[in-house]
């Protein structure tokens, strides 16, 4: 069973700058891609990042030139530095990963997502 572990988040006023990074641990398994969601109260969740699976990095418009992801060098951690915060980023982020199971042959796939974590920007 595959776990996603998320870290950081908290509270910071706006301007500020808070760090957030995510881990897969489990055992036979590979990443098709991996990144960051965000849900705000009464809204729908949203990508914020995401590594996708040609290699590229696709960032939502609302957090480009604030935010940025790296992954680690074991491909299965990824983090989001979050700069120039705003009230508007307030969200419960949650780590996300396209999970690629093989056995054999045969392949599945599935979507995988991490508890969540807060993120609070006040102005």
């Amino acid at each position: 069973q595959v776990q996603l572990v998320e870290s950081g988040g908290g509270l910071v006023q706006a301007g500020g700058s808070l760090r957030l990074s995510c881990a897969a641990s489990g055992s036979s398994f590979d990443i098709n891609a991996m990144g960051w969601y965000r849900q705000a109260p009464g809204k729908q969740r949203e990508l914020v990042a995401v590594f996708s699976s040609d290699g590229s990095t696709i960032y939502a418009d609302s957090v480009k030139g604030r935010f940025t992801m790296s992954r680690g060098n074991a491909k299965n951690t990824v983090s989001l530095q979050m700069n120039s915060l705003k009230p508007e980023d307030t969200a419960a982020y949650y780590c996300y990963a396209r999970i690629v199971i093989r056995v054999g042959v045969s392949r599945s796939e599935y979507n995988k997502w991490g508890q969540g974590t807060q993120v609070t920007v006040s102005s």
